[in-house]
């Protein structure tokens, strides 16, 4: 059974969803190809955001102890995340004010990095998990920065140039880690690669974590130089999307106590996070000039 927090983390993840799914289905309608899916980005955003709140207010005890030991009122700190990841999700959810929000949702997940995880990392250089959660994060923070950028580029388009090459840079960088991680840990599940082993039930899960791994590998490369990063943008968020739909969920509803759908809960909205980061690098990114792509059909018509 869900406990009364894990109730509202789900709640108010499926507002969230039908809410985003309502407001922009003009948008995903109208799209063709893999743009249906990149219009989700936001979406896939605030659903994991919304998840995520109500932990802070009434969340296991570990929410308040991630707060640095120096800081004061760790409860208060605590809610305050909460209260702005509530924010951050209507506005990116009803679109309005998206630029002053992704702007201060980026910031916030880079403080999380500079606070917590960075430390955390370097206190314990050889735990890859620390290191992991440090990417996690900065990305999320990329994706928020990449929606900046893109509602900032009539106004202030230098300042949109920079901060959509921050997250193309950060999320490579994520991608490509991520994939060694893969390559060299593959009994662990496929997607951000934490502490969840792959569950028993999933066939061939060394097959899937190669997989997964090659299409970092790749994807994240082609945005490191700059080469269809639009493409690679959207490969990773359909990939970690569908290892959202296919893996992380089918763990949540398998997970029985209150601890073990926390947990799933949780695996479930940081990988769902992590496509929507992809996604809104993708909706930034200039599409592939048409005369390229053009000359690819010709030559594929050729042969």
């Amino acid at each position: 059974m869900l406990s009364s927090t894990n109730f509202w983390m789900c709640f108010a993840g499926l507002i969230y969803l039908a809410g985003g799914v309502i407001m922009f289905q003009k948008d995903i309608r109208e799209a063709r190809g893999s743009d249906k899916l990149i219009h989700l980005g936001s979406v896939f955003i605030a659903v994991s955001l919304a998840t995520f709140a109500p932990e802070h207010f009434r969340g296991p005890a570990f929410v308040q102890n991630s707060v640095p030991a120096w800081m004061p009122a760790h409860f208060f700190w605590a809610c305050f995340v909460g209260c702005a990841l509530l924010a951050a999700a209507a506005s990116l959810t009803v679109r309005k004010f998206v630029r002053l929000s992704s702007t201060l949702l980026g910031l916030m997940f880079s403080l999380f990095v500079c606070m917590i995880y960075i430390p955390h990392a370097l206190a314990h250089p050889a735990d890859r998990f620390g290191w992991t959660y440090a990417l996690r994060d900065i990305s999320f923070a990329a994706g928020a920065w990449a929606l900046a950028g893109l509602h900032t580029r009539a106004s202030s388009p230098q300042q949109s140039k920079w901060m959509i090459f921050f997250a193309r840079i950060v999320i490579a960088i994520a991608a490509v880690f991520f994939a060694i991680q893969h390559f060299l840990h593959p009994a662990f599940a496929p997607g951000i690669p934490l502490e969840q082993m792959s569950p028993s039930w999933l066939p061939f899960p060394g097959i899937w974590a190669y997989l997964t791994g090659a299409i970092l590998l790749t994807s994240g490369i082609s945005l490191a130089v700059n080469n269809r990063s639009r493409l690679a943008a959207a490969s990773i968020g359909a990939l970690i999307t569908i290892l959202t739909l296919i893996l992380y969920l089918p763990i949540l509803f398998l997970a029985h106590g209150g601890a073990e759908i926390n947990e799933a809960i949780n695996y479930l909205a940081d990988t769902l996070l992590f496509a929507g980061a992809a996604l809104a690098l993708a909706s930034a990114l200039p599409p592939e000039p048409v005369s390229v792509v053009k000359r690819e059909v010709e030559v594929s018509a050729e042969v």
